[in-house]
This record gives C-alpha cells, sequence and structure tokens, in this order.
C-alpha cells in the first residue's frame, strides 16, 4: 500500500506520520501473510471524534498472533510480543502505542455463564459481537481495498447523533456480558453521549446480572467514570437504571429528602454529584475524586432530627472515614496511601470550612496546617468543591470567605512552618531523660508537649518544649536522670 492511497483513505482520521507508518507495516505484513486485516472498535471511534488514543485494536480473518509475531520482526528495537493462546490475541507495545492482534470470531454464551463459547468468525461475525454501534466499525488495512470504512450497524451515526446503541438485541447484549451495562454508562459518561431508550430500558430490565461481575471489574468502570469530564452523569445514570443500588447501595442511601416539623434537609446524593462534578473541574486526581464521592457517604448514618434546631449530622466525618475503607475493601481498591489519602480527606473535609465561618485562632490554624501535612492543597480543593448552593450569592460569598481562610494559613504557615513540622521532644528522648521504659505515659507527656506549640502556650523552640516537657513529667512524679 502506497503512503499517498493511505493518507487518502484515512485522511478523516488525521493520522499522525507515525500512526501512517504503523499502519503501512500492518498492511504490507498481512499482504505478505494474505490474510485480511482490519482497525477495528474504539481507536476509530476516539479519532472520529478527535479524542487521542494509544490503543490500536487490529481485527485479522486468520490468526492474530501470526500477524503481530511479523510485525514485531520488522520494527527496530523488535518490541516483545505477549501472547495469549486461549484467547487467540497478541499484544506488542510500539512506542506510546499497544496494539492489539486477534483473529475474528464469533461468541455464544450458555445462560448461567459470562464466559463465552469461541469460535474463529468473519469480520460479520466479529463486529456483531461487539457491545455498541459506535465500537463495531472496521477499516481495512489490506491492498485491495485499503481504507475502505465497514459500518454494518449504523456506528457513524450513532456517533453524529451521540447515541450510545447495541448492535443487536440488548437484552442479548447484556445477558451475555452484564459488564457491558457498565460499559454503555460509562461511555455516556466519558463521551457525553445519551443512551438509546431502549437500551436503556434494557440496562434497568437486566440490572440484576450485574451480580456475576467481579469487584475488581466493577470498580475499573466506576474509576473510569470518575475520570469523566463530567462524573455526575454517569452516576446519575448508574442510580436511574437502578445499577447503584446493586453495586454501591451506600452511595444510593444518600439520595432523598426526609421531612420533619416542615423543616428538610439537602439530598446528599445530588449534593454529592455536584460536590465530584466541582473536584472535577480542579484536579484530575482519581483519589481526589473518590474523597469527593465519598465524603458524605456517613450522613445516613448520623442523621438526627433535633427539635427546636433541625437536621444533624453530628460525626458524620469520622464515621465516614472509618466507612471509606470497608468501601475500599469491598471494591478492591488499593489498601495503601491511596486509601490512606481518602480517608484522611474525608475526616477532615469540615475544618476548613468550619474555619471559615468564625473569627479563627492561630492555634486552628496549626492544628489543620498539622494534620492536613502534605495533603493540605487537596483539601482545600475537596472543601471549595464542598460549596454548593443554588443561590449564587451564597456560594461567591462562602468561596470570598474561604479565600480570607487560605490567605491566613498561608500566613500562620510562613510564621510556624507547621505543615512539615515534628515536635522538638520525642518519645525517644522522654525515655531516656527520666530512665522510663515505653508505655501509655510516655505518650502523654509527648503528647502535651506538642498540644501546647500548637495551642501557642509555648513557641516551637527546643528550650521551651524541654522545659514544659520538665514540668509536665514534674507533675508526674518523675525526676531526671540525664541532664540536657
Amino acid at each position: 500500500m502506497k503512503l499517498a492511497s493511505i493518507k487518502k483513505h484515512f485522511i478523516q482520521l488525521e493520522l499522525s506520520e507515525e500512526e501512517e507508518k504503523i499502519f503501512l507495516l500492518i498492511a504490507d505484513c498481512a499482504d505478505e501473510l494474505k490474510v485480511k486485516a482490519f482497525l477495528v472498535g474504539g481507536y476509530i471511534r476516539d479519532q472520529l471524534l478527535r479524542r487521542s488514543s494509544k490503543d490500536i485494536d487490529v481485527a485479522v480473518v486468520g490468526s492474530g498472533i501470526n500477524l503481530a509475531e511479523i510485525v514485531a520482526e520488522k520494527i527496530h528495537p523488535q518490541p516483545a510480543v505477549a501472547i495469549y493462546k486461549n484467547f487467540g490475541t497478541a499484544l506488542l507495545k510500539h512506542k506510546d502505542f499497544e496494539i492489539e492482534f486477534v483473529g475474528t470470531r464469533k461468541e455464544s454464551y450458555q445462560k448461567d455463564s459470562r464466559h463465552p463459547i469461541i469460535e474463529d468468525g468473519t469480520l460479520v461475525d466479529d463486529l456483531m459481537r461487539r457491545d455498541f454501534t459506535i465500537n463495531a466499525l472496521a477499516i481495512s488495512l489490506n491492498e485491495e481495498d485499503g481504507g475502505a470504512l465497514y459500518d454494518l450497524f449504523g456506528g457513524m451515526e450513532d456517533i453524529k447523533k451521540k447515541i450510545i446503541r447495541t448492535p443487536r438485541d440488548p437484552d442479548i447484549t447484556f445477558s451475555d456480558d452484564p459488564l457491558r451495562m457498565m460499559r454503555a454508562i460509562r461511555f455516556a459518561s466519558q463521551l457525553n453521549f445519551r443512551i438509546d431508550i431502549e437500551t436503556f430500558k434494557s440496562i434497568a430490565k437486566n440490572k440484576e446480572r450485574i451480580g456475576i461481575i467481579s469487584q475488581e471489574r466493577i470498580s475499573e468502570e466506576l474509576n473510569k467514570i470518575l475520570l469523566s469530564e463530567k462524573p455526575s452523569i454517569g452516576f446519575d445514570l448508574l442510580f436511574k437504571c437502578g445499577l447503584l443500588q446493586i453495586i454501591f447501595p451506600e452511595l444510593q442511601r444518600l439520595y432523598g429528602v426526609e421531612q420533619v416539623d416542615g423543616k428538610g434537609h439537602k439530598d446528599n446524593f445530588y449534593h454529592t454529584l455536584q460536590v465530584v462534578d466541582n473536584i472535577a473541574e480542579r484536579s484530575d486526581d482519581l483519589w481526589l475524586r473518590w474523597a469527593a464521592l465519598l465524603h458524605d457517604i456517613a450522613k445516613p448514618d448520623t442523621k438526627r432530627f433535633e427539635k427546636g434546631h433541625g437536621w444533624t449530622f453530628h460525626g458524620h466525618e469520622a464515621v465516614g472515614a472509618r466507612k471509606a475503607e470497608t468501601i475500599f475493601r469491598k471494591f478492591r481498591l488499593p489498601l495503601n496511601e491511596k486509601m490512606k489519602f481518602v480517608c484522611k480527606m474525608v475526616l477532615l473535609h469540615l475544618r476548613p470550612i468550619s474555619l471559615s465561618k468564625e473569627e479563627v485562632t492561630d492555634s486552628a490554624m496549626r492544628r489543620l496546617l498539622f494534620d492536613a501535612g502534605d495533603d493540605l492543597d487537596a483539601l482545600l480543593k475537596l472543601c471549595e468543591s464542598d460549596i454548593t448552593s443554588k443561590n449564587e450569592h451564597k456560594v461567591k460569598h462562602y468561596l470570598r470567605n474561604f479565600e480570607l481562610v487560605r490567605e491566613k494559613l498561608m500566613e500562620v504557615e510562613e510564621k510556624d512552618k507547621i505543615r512539615h513540622w515534628q515536635p522538638p521532644i520525642t518519645g525517644d528522648m522522654i525515655i531516656k531523660i527520666f530512665n522510663r521504659p515505653p508505655g501509655k505515659e510516655i505518650g502523654i507527656i509527648k503528647d502535651a508537649v506538642r498540644e501546647a506549640i500548637l495551642d501557642g502556650k509555648i513557641s516551637n523552640s527546643f528550650e521551651e518544649a524541654y522545659n514544659f516537657m520538665l514540668e509536665r513529667a514534674k507533675e508526674m512524679g518523675w525526676v531526671p536522670v540525664i541532664e540536657k
């Protein structure tokens, strides 16, 4: 295939020079093997939508593994080819691209299994088994019809109309692989498309089938929804079709407004979705977006109505931090620093906002700086995102107040250097000075020194901290055996 020819046929895809080279190489190798090869699926969709994509899928009428191996041999330096014989696929990585080769196939399912019976098939069979029409497009890479677009189910028109629809009866599509229900919602969220009404009805009808899907695969889709430009689209669709109640009932419980004596609280579900959208405008950090999603997760557990006062949610931040850990374990999310970060954000999310509503002491500022540490900037973004109201004037007023809190925090940090601070008196020092074994009493003195500095009773200096330690120890009847 001549370069001029491929440029002509691929002009609508606006290929980079590197992509043209890759497709020419695959085309030459396919013709050498005398097999038909096609670009398929999401790569075509993303190119038509002018979205960057580094994942390239090649369907081969024949052996995808053989084509992958020959292509790899002609690339310098030669990339390794990962072969998955059970699935008849091969994957090679070249520069920034991941290129997967798979033989065209058809699939059939038993009613009680999500594992298909796979057989060799034609291009039509292969496109028919795909989840949505927008992913069921193919472009030939062969010399004889290079660049020809195969669109058997109206995928191009659906891309233009921004519609998500299944190539076959949606009941069959979703029953065969129930994860496709979440994928439909994820694509709607990522692409800002709408789901065809019959397709959406089918999701609601088949929602119970999601129970056979692993938590890891569900979490992967939730993460992709959270990373959307406007995550609320996906979570609102999950709620409306009934999937959310099955996969994430803790979030579903936030929905609704209860009235007592004519007083109601806000709908915490849609408030949460607004906070997630707000944080998405401020940060691409997946885990900060998880913190936004979970920041009020314990409000249903702590909701109380107090006569003469109204609705309260006392302690929902502390209960929510513990609940966030449980949710991470349930969804098989990382139980490491990522989880600790989310729990910390949930625990602290009320602190900066409360500072914006009252006369703030340096002591309160120092405590927040100390507790937030390196995560202060993330916490402040979360708190700004948590300011929601239909009254724009009220939002602007709160944001102005919050800006004053930011400025005050920076002033206190500049003066006291608390953000990365460690108290000048350590537990080891106390043990040696008083010749005492490790234990609860050592911690009492160490904490007392720290609190005295944070409260501004003594300065952040070794001299004052040491003298304060001696006084506190004397009250406990301790005598130093080592002088400083």
